[in-house]
């Protein structure tokens, strides 16, 4: 997944019996390409190749495990602050802005990160008036309870709109992947390594049976309804690090109804196509990175990108494999400025034993 160094090949695997079902999500034991950090180890139903290996786009490893699911253990400790700071209030014009990192299910470090900046009280509720908060997308998957997460933001969503303020969200890639696992099940879709699913993809990037099980008609309309950019205060603000939005648009407004209509028409080939387009990564990070970050800000507007999507550590390159015994766990203490100063990142690795980021902007550099 290291852009221009990574080709994928697809395994072979032995033809088996499709026994999967949408209830109980047992998946068939298609042996799949090797992961993208050093993964040796095969994952159980990701593809059924059928075709001859081919180089794929960089970044781009839908039918892969994405990234690697490290267990946090019991060490991490959740600060709750029962008195939290209240954010700050302007006088004038719109309240202060706020981002959030991908959260993927952690709802107690995400409950703690808000307290912290005042944004919610110690019971959890909109406390921060006036202010302006943006989640970057990526609620569910990896985590304990993103179900719950999804409910606490449209709960949020709510209060500070009667506050005065605002609180939205994004989409992310595995918003469209839980919605496919959801719409269409073990339906084989095309993808450049083969035949895949939905389900398949969903289970192998840490989909949680508790958060399916748990899933609603409402949570499915509100993650469906989700914008896939926004412009705020000369911020660009996107989920993935990827200039694959350019395919969908010229506008913001243009990006987000063609995104929209997609899902709604309720094709799986065309929805796995916008997932597979929203998993890639690392567009902004090596040479040429500026300069496609400029394309972006170029055709949205801004001064600055923001997103999530691509833990910090690995855009440090501070961490190899979750088979590394060697690897430590990661030191994120903010947002990551890059890309000749024009890209902001914002996922701490929350699922790596990294920090739920929550930050003000703008930044001071």
């Amino acid at each position: 997944m290291v852009e221009g160094s990574m080709t994928q090949g697809a395994g072979q695997g032995p033809e088996a019996e499709r026994t999967a079902t949408l209830r109980d999500f047992r998946v068939p034991a298609y042996v799949h390409e090797a992961g993208p950090y050093s993964y040796s180890a095969h994952a159980e139903g990701a593809v059924r190749p059928v075709e001859e290996p081919v180089e794929h786009p960089d970044g781009y490893t839908p039918t892969q495990r994405d990234l690697p699911v490290i267990n946090r253990g019991d060490t991490l400790q959740v600060p709750v602050d029962p008195a939290p700071a209240a954010a700050p209030q302007s006088s004038d014009g719109p309240g202060p802005l706020f981002v959030v990192g991908d959260v993927h299910g952690y709802i107690d470090e995400l409950l703690a990160a808000l307290r912290e900046k005042g944004l919610v009280d110690a019971e959890g509720n909109w406390c921060a008036g006036t202010a302006r908060l943006w989640f970057l997308g990526d609620f569910t998957d990896r985590g304990p309870d993103g179900i719950g997460v999804i409910d606490l933001v449209m709960r949020l969503s709510a209060e500070a709109a009667a506050a005065g303020g605002y609180c939205k969200a994004l989409m992310g890639n595995h918003e469209l992947l839980l919605l496919g696992a959801k719409r269409f099940g073990d339906t084989p879709v095309h993808s450049g390594a083969g035949t895949a699913t939905f389900q398949a993809a969903w289970l192998l990037n840490g989909g949680q049976k508790t958060d399916m099980d748990r899933l609603q008609d409402h949570h499915l309309q509100w993650m469906a309804r989700l914008d896939a950019v926004e412009e705020v205060d000369g911020h660009l603000l996107v989920h993935s690090d990827t200039t694959a939005y350019l395919d969908y648009g010229d506008s913001i407004e243009a990006v987000n109804d063609t995104v929209r209509e997609t899902i709604t028409r309720n094709d799986a080939d065309e929805v796995w196509d916008l997932f597979r387009k929203f998993t890639k990564r690392f567009s902004f990070r090596d040479e040429g990175g500026a300069d496609a970050v400029r394309s972006l800000l170029d055709t949205y507007g801004g001064t600055r990108i923001v997103h999530g999507h691509s833990p910090i550590p690995y855009l440090l390159g501070e961490v190899g494999s979750e088979d590394d015994e060697d690897t430590t766990d990661p030191l994120v203490e903010g947002p990551h400025v890059y890309a000749d100063g024009l890209a902001i990142a914002m996922d701490g690795g929350v699922t790596m034993a990294g920090k739920l980021l929550v930050q003000q902007l703008p930044l001071d550099n």
